[in-house]
């Protein structure tokens, strides 16, 4: 069982910034594609962005792009996603996942990954 854990989560007001952390303490990530997720109360979870194993590729859903950037720190084994310029509908659970077989390349980031962390919340609000 991969175990990931996600961080960095809060209330910060609109326009601020938060970067959230998804780490394993047993296995390293650089051999899995990576993906960032949320699901807003009500709504269905949709993915955001991913990074292919070995850096081979990052997507990101249209409409994430300009303000979400992900990378990887492979030296602390963590995946980030920084988010700028938060809005209130990004208010959502963020949940980071891990797969050993889809490549973010040709799918991007996929709620069919085998594993998921616990998220992390977010709430964006004055």
């Amino acid at each position: 069982q991969l175990h990931l854990v996600e961080s960095g989560g809060g209330l910060v007001r609109p326009g601020g910034s938060l970067r959230l952390s998804c780490e394993s303490s047993r296995f390293r990530l650089d051999q899995y594609t990576v993906g960032w997720f949320r699901q807003a109360p009500g709504k269905e979870r949709e993915g955001i962005s991913c990074i292919g194993m070995r850096d081979d590729g990052i997507r990101y859903i249209e409409s994430m792009k300009g303000r979400f950037t992900i990378s990887r720190d492979n030296a602390n084994n963590t995946v980030y996603l920084q988010m700028n310029r938060l809005k209130p509908e990004d208010t959502a659970v963020y949940y980071c996942a891990a797969d050993p077989t889809f490549l973010c390349k040709d799918y991007g980031p996929h709620v069919g990954y085998d594993y998921w962390g616990r998220g992390t919340q977010v709430t964006v609000s004055a």
